[in-house]
């Protein structure tokens, strides 16, 4: 009896062992990409975000700085957080649609100001708005 008990024992200890490290078994490839992204979100890595539209091809703008970024499905769009040099932040709103899309670039290596953001938009973009005087 005691030694049916010493093997019920060990193989309970040796099956639990096994189910243990193999759900404890993780790609480093995973725990990277979560640290990286955890990084990002914590404002510690520079970004920068390029939406392009996708018809004609042509750069719509791009943003640069320390930003946590967030998709929203049900709105169609790309939130952005960003934290400015005073430690505040602010929120943008991006509209994606079936022909706009966005990358994002992590340029942490690269010299750009740690907590300055900038917005650059194509100027092409822009349709210049002609005003008409009815007298």
């Amino acid at each position: 009896m005691r030694r049916n008990l010493k093997k019920m024992f060990a193989l309970v200890t040796g099956v639990t062992l096994t189910a243990t490290l193999a759900v404890g078994c993780e790609r480093q490839a995973d725990r990277v990409s979560y640290n990286i992204s955890k990084q990002a979100d914590n404002f510690n890595t520079i970004r920068q975000i390029t939406v392009i539209n996708c018809i004609k091809g042509e750069t719509l703008f791009q943003m640069t700085g320390k930003m946590s970024l967030k998709v929203d499905a049900a709105e169609n769009q790309l939130e952005v957080t960003v934290e400015d040099e005073n430690g505040s932040y602010k929120k943008h709103f991006i509209g994606l649609s079936d022909n706009v899309t966005y990358t994002v670039e992590d340029v942490t290596d690269n010299y750009v100001d740690n907590y300055r953001y900038t917005l650059n938009f194509n100027p092409k973009m822009w349709i210049p708005a002609g005003i008409e005087t009815i007298d």
